[in-house]
């Protein structure tokens, strides 16, 4: 295939998406508008299936299948990560030396790691109840987990990070959210359709599926970024070209 020829290929592309798009925005409702009729059918269908949060309801019922693009964006992203910085021939792996750490920095990352850990449970286990869920919620559980990192130093952070164990859970997540839609069609219904009981509003049982399915992604998200920073951790402080001290090494 010839340069001019991708040109006017993607040329052709671009136009029909920006078709598209202007199609889009002429169909929208005026800004600040009195009616907001996707605002109201999506809040009428959370209440419905005694979801409080309503941005749950959509990312985990209204338009589930969606967000498990979006998880399997992640997952994606962290197989691509560990193949693409494994360990190779050339490099060894040199042991840290340790860090010296400033005693205000040490004192307030470990106060801070077991205030943001059972604050990144929290929202994950509230998500179908209030502002957050399993994506914010598991990046939350992720940086406590690196607060050892910073208030000690790597050998710490290893000690309490088994990365193998986070792979898994990062595999068990993702997998969960498949067998929790699979569950809707072995009951004979849509793949991802909530068809638990709804419980009573406004409690932790409440939502159906959703509760599920926000767990299953918190899970996923927070093993997930645990897996990509040990990655670059790994990288920047332990992995290092034959015969090379390791950058850590050098400046401690």
């Amino acid at each position: 295939m010839s340069t001019r020829l991708r040109y006017w290929i993607l040329g052709v592309g671009a136009v029909g998406l920006a078709a598209l798009f202007i199609g889009a925005f002429v169909s929208l409702p005026g800004f600040g508008g009195e009616r907001h009729p996707y605002g109201d059918r999506a809040t009428k269908e959370a209440l419905a299936r005694h979801t409080a949060n309503v941005v749950s309801s959509v990312n985990f019922d209204q338009r589930a299948f969606d967000t498990l693009g979006e998880e399997s964006i992640l997952f994606t992203a962290v197989v691509g990560t560990v193949v693409l910085l494994r360990q190779t021939r050339d490099e060894d792996r040199v042991p840290p030396r340790p860090a010296g750490v400033d005693p205000w920095v040490r004192r307030y990352a470990l106060l801070l790691l077991p205030v943001a850990l059972v604050v990144g449970l929290y929202v994950v286990a509230h998500g179908q109840l209030s502002p957050g869920g399993g994506f914010q919620g598991g990046v939350i559980v992720a940086t406590s987990v690196h607060l050892l990192y910073i208030g000690v130093d790597y050998r710490a952070l290893e000690r309490i990070r088994p990365v193998w164990l986070y792979e898994v859970g990062d595999a068990v997540g993702e997998a969960a959210y498949l067998l929790v839609g699979v569950g809707g069609l072995i009951g004979g219904v849509a793949f991802l359709a909530n068809t638990l009981p709804y419980g009573t509003f406004n409690t932790l049982a409440s939502g159906g599926t959703v509760p599920l399915l926000n767990l299953a992604v918190g899970i996923e998200v927070a093993c997930a970024v645990v897996v990509l920073v040990s990655r670059f951790l790994d990288q920047a402080v332990e992995i290092t070209p034959d015969g090379h001290p390791g950058e850590e090494a050098r400046s401690k």
